[in-house]
Formats: structure tokens, C-alpha cells, sequence
């Protein structure tokens, strides 16, 4: 009698294996290492925020709500964006809610993106773009970011448009370099993009941790790149609950419905009590408008007790993100020195090489810093022996 087989396949994703960051999570819980590798706050979410989840489904709000979210949700993003930014969105034809910022992006390339269609990606990135391009059968075009500073290179991003570019993925504040795009940046790109038929898709979801007084430069500011534009915002980051898994999508009509005919069968809708909850949260914006702040703090707190190590820190103008040079710390890859650095020292960062494809090393690492204070002053008082 024949053995049960399983049928061998090709994989639609030859070559993904296991992420840096299950890596190094793993490492640092082995190790008991302080992990400031994976980027999510190990402090607890505002009180109100859980007690409001707990009233939507005392009020009955437990069933399939819109697939394209509960209105109150809508219209509450639509009205945030309008006074963050002056951008009107339509909520119930240009806004839509979706089960995080990662779904978010997926859903944008799935709907846009058709086999052969070339898609520029900006070096170093998040880990989730190429994979969603290779899955709409697109060819990502990879474009550097300008190495030690991280700016964008609008001369590489000329060069890299072709009659087949469909579109173009940007991410401010920027994860893993803690770079923000200028009003000068926007408008060169607005004024690149001009000529061309090339959507974009802006990946925004640390809009509320940009520093030093500075704005958040959103795409939805500059009406000539709004108009071609999905951008995309994480309630998770903004809230600190990133296991909610819930974000938002901004884009024109037209490009919406296509965005919402891929939205309705790859996760339908988005959890009902949650979307009530956040509505009635965002009532208040003293949470979010407080956040730069906040994060400000434990930057600088952070940053201070760095500059008594042989780290070189990089600026971390936004996100919860300090890049350091290891150049004067270690002779290791920055693979190697993470590593070491959880096994010998107890903390865990990310290396930057993880997020090119090309393993490109400039000797930077990332670690985050959105940890309560007891979290950080750990990890610095075993950086300093260094």
C-alpha cells in the first residue's frame, strides 16, 4: 500500500524564509537579551482605548460591519486628514479600513499591480513591499537611498521609471533609517511624477513621531501626488496596539474602487468592536497630536545614554527608530555583530542589511526604542560596557 504523499509544489515565494526578526527575537528570548530589535512598545495601551472596545461589544457591535468600515470610523479618519493636512477625503468613497498597514500595502499592489508592471521600491525598505510585488506578478525595481544619509535620490528615481513602472513605494518616517521626507522632497517628487501615469503608494504609518517641531510631510498635503497616491496609516502604531491589526487607506474614488474590489475577498472587513472603539477615541486628538512628544523623549533619552558608548548615532528624525554606526565597535558584518551583541552583551538590535536585497552592509544597525523607560535604561546601562 502506497505511503500518504504530499504533493510537491513551486513556491510562490522562493525566497522567503525566516524573517530577521523572528530571528533575532528568538535570540534575545534564548539569551534573556533586552530586545530592542522588533519595533513594537512593550508599555501598555491607554485604559479609555480598551475600555471602549469593551462598550462597542456591550452595545451590540459584534457582527460584520461594512467591508469597506463602519462609517463613524470613516468619517472620523476623513475629518482627521482634513485638519492634519487640508486634504478632503470623501469617507464613504476615498477611505476604507483594513486589517492593518500590511494588508493595506498588499491590497494596493494586488489592485494595481498586473503581471510584467514595474514597481520602484527605495532601498533600505520594510520587508513586507517586494514579496507583495512578486505576488502580483510584478518586477520590483530596486532605487537606492542615498548611503549615510538615507535622502532619496530623485535622479536614480528618473532613471528608474520606464513605460512599464506602475508604481512607486515611499515610506515617511522612514523604518528602519528614522529619516523624514522634506516639503522639498514632496515637491520634487510631485514635480517628477508629473508627466508620468505612475501611481504611489506612502507608507505613513509613523506620521505621529516626527520630531524637533517638524510637520509630517504626508502625500495627501500635495494635491498633485494625492491624486495618484494610496496612503496608508496604522491605528496599531499611533495607539500602541499593534496586535489590533487595524489601519486605513486614503486614495481618490477611482483608485479606491479597485482598491476595494481586492480589500472585499482577501479579508472582507475589519473587527467591529475595535472600529467603534477607535471612532469614539478619535473624538480626542490630544492622543495622537501628544505622541511626538512622547517618543521625543524617549529618543533623547535614549540618544544621551547612547553618546557614552563608541556607537556613531545616525539622526532619528521620526518613527521610534535610532540607527547607530558600529564601525568603532566592532570589525563584524552587522548580521554577525546582532548576533553577538544578543548572545554577549544581552541587548538585540536589526541589522540594516536586512531590509536590501541585496545584503548591501554599511555597518549600521537599528534598535527600537518605543520601550518604557526601565526597558531602555537596562539595555544602555549593558550598551555602555561596550
Amino acid at each position: 500500500m502506497n505511503e500518504p504523499r504530499t504533493p510537491a509544489l513551486t513556491s510562490r515565494l522562493p525566497k522567503v524564509g525566516t524573517t530577521i526578526f523572528t530571528v533575532m527575537s528568538a535570540l534575545a528570548a534564548e539569551h534573556k537579551a533586552v530586545n530592542l530589535g522588533q519595533g513594537f512598545p512593550d508599555f501598555a495601551c491607554d485604559p479609555a482605548l480598551v475600555d471602549a472596545v469593551t462598550t462597542a461589544m456591550q452595545a451590540g457591535h459584534n457582527q460584520y460591519p461594512p467591508m469597506t468600515g463602519v462609517p463613524v470610523l470613516r468619517q472620523a479618519v476623513a475629518a482627521k486628514i482634513a485638519a492634519l493636512h487640508g486634504k478632503q477625503y470623501h469617507p464613504d468613497q476615498e477611505i476604507t479600513i483594513t486589517a492593518g498597514a500590511t494588508q493595506a500595502i498588499i491590497t494596493a499592489i494586488l489592485a494595481v499591480v498586473h503581471p510584467g508592471d514595474e514597481v520602484i521600491v527605495l532601498e533600505p525598505c520594510y520587508d513586507s513591499y517586494v514579496p507583495n510585488i512578486e505576488l502580483a506578478g510584478g518586477v520590483v525595481v530596486r532605487v537606492p537611498l542615498t548611503p549615510g544619509t538615507f535622502r532619496p535620490d530623485f535622479a536614480k528615481i528618473s532613471a528608474a521609471i520606464t513605460p512599464k513602472t506602475r508604481a512607486l513605494l515611499i515610506n515617511t518616517p522612514h523604518n528602519p533609517s528614522a529619516t523624514v521626507w522634506s516639503k522639498a522632497n514632496m515637491l520634487a517628487l510631485q514635480d517628477l511624477l508629473a508627466p508620468t501615469d505612475v501611481l504611489l503608494i506612502s507608507d505613513e504609518v509613523y506620521e505621529h513621531m516626527v520630531f524637533d517641531a517638524q510637520p509630517h510631510e504626508s502625500v495627501s498635503r500635495y494635491p498633485r501626488l494625492a491624486a495618484r497616491a494610496f496612503v496608508v496609516s496604522s491605528f496599531g502604531k499611533t495607539f500602541h496596539v499593534t496586535g489590533w491589526k487595524v489601519g486605513t487607506v486614503a486614495a481618490p474614488a477611482p483608485l479606491m474602487a479597485e482598491f476595494r474590489k481586492v480589500h472585499q475577498f482577501n479579508v472582507f472587513t475589519v473587527n467591529t468592536p475595535v472600529q467603534h472603539a477607535l471612532a469614539a477615541y478619535l473624538a480626542n486628538p490630544a492622543p495622537y497630536l501628544e505622541l511626538p512628544a512622547f517618543y521625543q523623549r524617549k529618543r533623547d533619552l535614549f540618544r544621551a545614554g547612547l553618546a557614552n558608548t563608541k556607537f556613531k548615532l545616525l539622526p532619528s528624525q521620526g518613527s521610534y527608530f535610532q540607527c547607530v554606526d558600529i564601525s568603532e565597535v566592532s570589525d563584524l558584518n552587522e548580521a554577525d555583530f546582532c548576533q553577538w551583541l544578543t548572545r554577549e552583551v544581552g541587548v538585540a538590535a536589526i541589522p540594516l542589511s536586512a531590509f536590501y536585497g541585496s545584503g548591501f552592509d554599511q555597518r549600521v544597525v537599528r534598535f527600537c526604542f518605543a520601550k518604557q523607560d526601565a526597558t531602555l535604561n537596562a539595555a544602555l546601562e549593558r550598551l555602555q560596557k561596550l
